[in-house]
């Protein structure tokens, strides 16, 4: 009974985004706090202090962190989320290798850039709900740089399972049905690629021979299905399938920073003026600030390896680990003005390794920080001016984001009207940072 009484459950489903910040506050703003959720001992973190506790492998776990439903629905059954030590770092390589290159991150913002052009121009003249549209976009984009081409229709499909992943992974009921259907089809199609791929057999050099095939020499499809873990063995097809979405579905998802970038040049017509004059520099802070301003994620978990003492707070082993996200970046201790939209906070410098943390803290490099975070910056600073640049009216809706729903966005899905655009539109380019 003692644990009914204090479980936190119904009130992360009822306030969402505000339950980590609400928690803290009822205990006077303390960067600790012990409650259950879902019938388990659980320990909110805040602060830097937490974010480099948190990213300290020596003290805290990821196996046993996720929740069987955010398995089935988000990232996967032996995803590289759920690994430690030494297997993590040898699958965690391969994400690197994959993501975090120039040569990566330019080829697939200029993919993201064509398919802006092409798809504004098919816009001109309708009303479009742009939530739908970029994440077919994103979803054409990024499986063509993987390996997996897909047509315009199986595209929007594509889309629409794994925005149905995202969507699901953190409430019950219908949502949750559809994330797991979702996630089954797409798990069953790339293992079949994997599979197929494999059955044909590389050369010595790695190659594969087949012509029809030669395209996927150096593609990501093929990374992941010559992987060899620790002990050096393949993965199996389905964690294979698992690790390919682990690309795919993250991409999809940078869908939702750019309708809240809209929503921001939509709320603060001033900022989209800066972005049309500011270049590169003014465009990655407008990303940043998107990304530390808008509600994504609300929290990430993990376990206490060994008993810890953050602040002076014991936490014994095998308690659940809580970083609070939503609440680091809107501290008023930590940022200035937090619920102010202000891209200039970022201006002239990037953000602190562990300040600005939507994506995760640490290294990406070599702990569980997400490798694909230089790609969702790369991309938002891309679309976010061309966004600037479109001719678009916003018609009357309802742009609420409510913080009782995770993952929020406008309710709407942000639709507008888009005018007939100049042919010389989206001639700018945002190279990646090396």
């Amino acid at each position: 009974m003692s644990v009914l009484l204090t479980d936190s459950t119904l009130s992360l489903l009822t306030h969402g985004y505000a339950w980590a910040p609400d928690l803290r506050r009822a205990h006077h703003g303390a960067p600790v706090v012990s409650t259950h959720l879902f019938g388990r001992r659980a320990t909110l973190l805040h602060g830097p202090g937490a974010v480099a506790l948190f990213y300290d492998e020596s003290r805290v776990q990821r196996h046993g962190a996720l929740p069987s439903h955010v398995l089935d629905t988000l990232f996967g059954k032996g995803a590289v989320h759920s690994l430690d030590g030494p297997p993590h770092r040898v699958r965690k390589e391969l994400f690197v290798s994959l993501l975090m290159s120039p040569e990566s991150i330019g080829t697939l913002t200029e993919s993201i850039e064509e398919g802006w052009r092409e798809a504004v121009t098919a816009w001109e003249g309708r009303r479009v709900v742009l939530f739908d549209e970029v994440a077919t976009l994103l979803t054409r984009a990024v499986c063509d740089w993987v390996g997996l081409p897909v047509p315009d229709d199986a595209a929007r499909e594509v889309a629409e399972d794994c925005v149905a992943m995202i969507d699901g992974f953190a409430t019950a009921g219908p949502r949750r049905v559809r994330a797991r259907h979702a996630r089954h089809r797409q798990e069953q199609a790339l293992a079949a690629a994997v599979a197929d791929l494999r059955r044909l057999g590389p050369h010595p050099d790695g190659v594969f021979a087949p012509s029809r095939h030669a395209s996927l020499a150096g593609s990501p499809l093929e990374a992941v299905a010559l992987h060899r873990e620790q002990d050096g063995t393949l993965l199996d097809p389905h964690t294979a399938a698992v690790e390919l979405l682990n690309i795919i579905r993250p991409t999809v998802a940078i869908t939702w920073f750019a309708v809240f970038a809209s929503h921001a040049l939509h709320r603060y017509p001033g900022v989209r003026e800066q972005l049309r004059a500011g270049g590169r520099v003014h465009a990655r802070a407008f990303a940043n600030e998107v990304r530390r301003f808008y509600p994504f994620v609300p929290f990430i978990g993990a376990v206490a390896a060994h008993d810890l003492v953050l602040a002076g707070h014991e936490i014994p082993a095998g308690t659940h680990l809580l970083l609070d996200v939503y609440g680091h970046h809107h501290d008023p201790e930590l940022w200035d003005r937090p619920y102010h939209f202000d891209p200039g906070r970022f201006l002239g410098h990037e953000p602190g390794r562990d300040a600005l943390i939507p994506q995760g803290g640490g290294d990406a490099r070599t702990g569980h920080r997400c490798p694909g975070e230089d790609i969702t910056v790369s991309l938002l600073a891309a679309l976010a001016p061309a966004l600037a640049d479109l001719d678009f009216a916003v018609p009357q809706q309802d742009l609420s984001i409510p913080l009782s729903r995770i993952p929020t966005r406008p309710r709407s899905g942000f639709v507008i009207e888009v005018a007939h655009q100049p042919r010389s539109h989206g001639a700018r380019r945002f190279q990646p940072q090396a």
